[in-house]
């Protein structure tokens, strides 16, 4: 199809050079068992005290123990998702030329397509999919926006319940993530020649404070969990939220920001959509308890990092750079 990306063609020579990297930040493409994640209901929220107190401390725990849950009742209709869904497909269904000048034929930023992994060393570091990582800001009037505005009310309240669950009651996620820092990431997964040796994106942690997440049913997300890795079994009427860098290293290694990748399918293409929220560069992160595990550093700084481990490495290094 010529809206797909040309794959194949340009990563021939790691297909050619098939021996898959033996580093420890790969795991066995293999199936592996699939689980449902904490489920939290969020209209327990607007229940009586008791009730409101139990629904976040389940927020809490699932952060901690799993950084990864499931939310229902999110106030982001099925309607609504349905609508981001066919948003998604006839962006990604464009020519591939008009989606690389995406400025021009599509009104996003530019710079903002992104496919499949140029600083990959073996085919393993390649990530098998398309995507459009936009600032929240730049999707006004948009059928996104909506959506947009949704979820970001939703991280932000998720967000200040997990500060509130370490004792902190402040404004600062609100002052630091801003549309223009936070991101909407739309994701295409296209069906892969041989998906036993090809991530659709590699094992990674989120640079963020908070992921909200939608996919659709084909499935793919796995995470780590006790040492193992598992695959979540998609649920319709669920949003996936995980924990951050950002949120691991300001609770002082309470809330947990746990590995996670996405797998490919043989025959068929999977959607997602990813909210991240993210502060300015210049934010600067501290441990919200003492003695802090990491030093402060300023997201720019972290950014920074990443990208340099990455061109270096072929993976991201993260948190541990910044241990005191």
């Amino acid at each position: 199809m010529d809206s797909d990306p040309p794959l194949l063609e340009t990563y021939k020579t790691l297909f050619a050079n098939s021996k898959t990297s033996s580093n420890n930040h790969d795991h066995s493409l293999v199936t592996v068992e699939e689980h449902h994640l904490p489920l939290i209901d969020l209209s327990r929220l607007s229940h009586n005290e008791a009730e409101k107190e139990r629904c976040q401390k389940e927020i809490a725990r699932a952060a901690r123990q799993w950084g990864f849950f499931q939310v229902v009742n999110h106030g982001i209709s099925m309607e609504l998702l349905e609508m981001l869904r066919e948003e998604q497909v006839r962006v990604f269904k464009q020519p591939f030329h008009h989606k690389c000048r995406e400025d021009k034929f599509l009104n996003f930023s530019a710079g903002s397509y992104r496919w499949g992994t140029p600083t990959s060393y073996f085919l393993r570091q390649l990530s098998w999919s398309e995507a459009f990582h936009i600032p929240v800001n730049n999707i006004s009037s948009t059928p996104m926006e909506p959506f947009a505005t949704k979820v970001a009310i939703l991280a932000q309240k998720l967000a200040e319940i997990l500060a509130e669950k370490l004792g902190h009651k402040s404004s600062f996620f609100q002052e630091s993530c801003l549309p223009s820092t936070c991101y909407l990431r739309l994701n295409r997964y296209p069906p892969c020649p041989i998906p036993s040796d090809i991530y659709g994106l590699m094992p990674h942690t989120d640079s963020d404070f908070l992921t909200i997440l939608h996919q659709d049913q084909v499935g793919g997300l796995q995470l780590v969990k006790d040492g193992q890795w598992i695959a979540v079994k998609p649920n319709p009427e669920a949003l996936v939220i995980n924990i951050g860098d950002l949120f691991q290293a300001w609770s002082n290694d309470c809330y947990k920001s746990v590995k996670h990748c996405a797998v490919t399918h043989p025959t068929k293409e999977r959607f997602s959509a990813a909210y991240f929220l993210c502060p300015s560069y210049e934010t600067v992160i501290e441990s919200c308890s003492m003695p802090s595990v990491y030093r402060k550093f300023n997201f720019r700084e972290y950014r920074q990092k990443v990208q340099e481990d990455v061109q270096l490495y072929g993976y991201k290094v993260g948190l541990s750079r910044f241990l005191v």
